[in-house]
């Protein structure tokens, strides 16, 4: 797919350090539990950990219980959803829509009225502070 924000995979590699490439560019997945932002609560904005873009404001963030970041619902336009059905499931990935960067899922099980948990991957954003 083509996004507005393209860099080659050495630039990537260069701007993201290992741990991040492997998420954001690769599809990886960080260990439940072991996040910066899973029990982060600060009033702020989540971005990209890749280009900046804002992602999620901190009141739809919410404790899930699941070892991940969780939102319940996105900033409109700036996630896009692409099917996932490897592993033998059917999911929705999540990546951000200006450089295609992947941060999670988004499954339809959330507790508040949006009825969706988005489980981001902490390595995947970067948190501003309002």
């Amino acid at each position: 797919m083509n996004y507005p924000f393209i860099k080659s995979k050495k630039e990537w590699e260069e701007i993201l350090g290992s741990e991040r490439y492997k998420i954001l560019r690769e599809k990886g997945t960080e260990y439940p539990h072991t996040g910066k932002y899973n029990l982060h609560y600060e009033n702020g904005t989540y971005c990209c950990g890749g280009c900046g873009t804002p992602l999620f404001e901190s009141n739809s963030k919410f404790d899930a219980h699941c070892g991940w970041p969780s939102f319940d619902e996105s900033i409109p336009g700036k996630v896009e959803y692409i099917v996932d059905d490897t592993h033998g499931m059917k999911r929705t990935e999540i990546v951000c829509a200006n450089c295609g960067g992947h941060l999670g899922h988004v499954f339809e099980d959330g507790p508040t009225k949006t009825g969706q948990r988005y489980c981001v991957n902490s390595l995947s954003i970067d948190f501003k502070e309002k």
